[in-house]
């Protein structure tokens, strides 16, 4: 896996992602605090609205963002992206009212949903070996992992010294140095799409998805995902400070034994994935999930075992979304990745938008036990959908007949016949098979 870091492009690219993301994970500790600050026991619904306003953002502006930087360069766009975040991170320390909070999370992450699609679609055309990619992916993973141990433990360190207001300059490094090693990069000219009106651009990448068997799987399972993971990010500060007493550092330790467990599944997936199909990986990951938040429902746990299953929920919540670029890779052509990419990333964060403000809204009301209930029950929706949605044996290429189709139809000149293709959505809005 670490070959890749010699890669005279992925390895700038995927260093600008991990100083962005060191930088972000400051952000968390940091916005977290500040919370408990200005609300008190009521961090959790703060936080919840935080980022439910964040997925906001994320859904509804990133597919306008991609329809409108489709066909622009990579280089400016990534820059600009991580230039406005560093902007508005800059603002940070100064905010004293909890709707000043909203108002900054909304700005930094309308940026986000430029940069990472932009950026995650990037990586397929520097990576063009399948194994190659599929490491990539763990790399990417790790780099995520890396915003819930190293910086919360980074952050844990610093809080010795500084006041967590000081934290927010490091987001502000991180994302402009991010953006000099983006400037430094020599890209991969993107693959131009079909000249096609705005709104075409805007819904292309949507159609695309939902019409893809796998795909919808992985929209339910993401469902699952982000029922876990919202708990963790939004309540943990809640958890630790009120449930066990414990102290801002305390903090930095649970969130870093949620990160560790991920690392775990990132760095073990890539051989294991040599060995099984994604399907049976990303299930498992899924029903521990699931599995973990229905026991946290109804028992009452010590501080050590506390971190334990923190841990094991990183770790499924890894397996259960690392692989997630390897489907998406390998249902859209090269000109539709930029479309893919933003419609993954529009879509599955409607699940987070779900679950952000339960997670937060229900812990206030109800407490600790009750929420992880309510949100193992979600989980299990998520799963359950994905075992009907996903087909079981999903082939990378899918054979099947055209005769039901009309012998006029453009991709269909000479009749029914079979062959194999990857599914994709034609100009006219029909969801037609295409050889390719």
């Amino acid at each position: 896996m670490w070959t890749l870091m010699k890669h005279p492009v992925f390895g700038r690219l995927f260093g600008a992602q991990v100083v962005a993301l060191l930088g972000t994970g400051l952000l968390t500790v940091a916005l977290g605090l500040l919370a408990f600050d200005l609300a008190g026991a009521a961090a959790g619904a703060v936080l919840g609205t935080a980022y439910a306003i964040k997925m906001v953002a994320y859904v509804g502006l990133s597919p306008v963002a991609g329809a409108l930087v489709a066909n622009l360069p990579r280089k400016p766009v990534l820059i600009m992206a991580d230039l406005v975040r560093a902007a508005v991170a800059l603002s940070l320390p100064f905010i004293s009212e909890v709707w000043q909070i909203y108002l900054a999370i909304f700005l930094l992450q309308t940026a986000s949903a430029t940069f990472t699609p932009a950026y995650q679609a990037t990586i397929p055309d520097v990576l063009e070996d399948e194994d190659d990619y599929a490491r990539a992916l763990s790399l990417s993973r790790l780099a995520y992992d890396l915003e819930n141990l190293i910086s919360p433990a980074l952050a844990g360190l610093l809080l010795l010294m500084i006041s967590y207001h000081w934290l927010f300059g490091g987001t502000v490094i991180g994302f402009a140095f991010s953006a000099f090693l983006i400037w430094g990069t020599l890209l991969p000219a993107r693959q131009r799409a079909k000249d096609r009106p705005f709104r075409a651009r805007l819904t292309r990448g949507v159609r695309i998805y939902l019409a893809t068997p796998r795909l919808r799987g992985l929209l339910a399972l993401t469902l699952t995902a982000a029922a876990a993971s919202a708990f963790v990010i939004v309540n943990t500060v809640v958890v630790v400070r009120s449930g066990f007493g414990g102290t801002d550092g305390d903090v930095a330790i649970a969130l870093a034994a949620f990160g560790g467990g991920s690392m775990i599944a990132a760095l073990a997936l890539p051989a294991m994935l040599k060995r099984l199909s994604d399907r049976p990986v990303m299930l498992t990951g899924a029903a521990l999930l699931t599995v973990l938040m229905a026991l946290q429902a109804f028992i009452t746990v010590t501080w050590p075992v506390f971190l334990a299953l923190w841990a094991l929920l990183g770790l499924g919540y890894s397996a259960t979304l690392t692989p997630q670029g390897k489907l998406l890779r390998r249902s859209a052509h090269a000109e539709d990745r930029q479309a893919m990419f933003t419609a993954q990333f529009a879509l599955s964060h409607v699940c987070w938008l779900f679950t952000y403000p339960l997670a937060g809204n229900a812990m206030t009301a109800w407490g600790m036990g009750p929420t992880l209930g309510i949100l193992a029950v979600v989980g299990a929706i998520g799963l359950t959908a994905a075992l009907r949605l996903w087909p079981v044996g999903d082939p990378v290429i899918v054979t099947h007949s055209h005769d039901d189709l009309p012998d006029n139809h453009p991709h269909l000149a000479g009749g029914g016949h079979r062959h194999a293709h990857a599914l994709v959505i034609d100009d006219e809005h029909h969801a037609w098979p295409t050889q390719g």
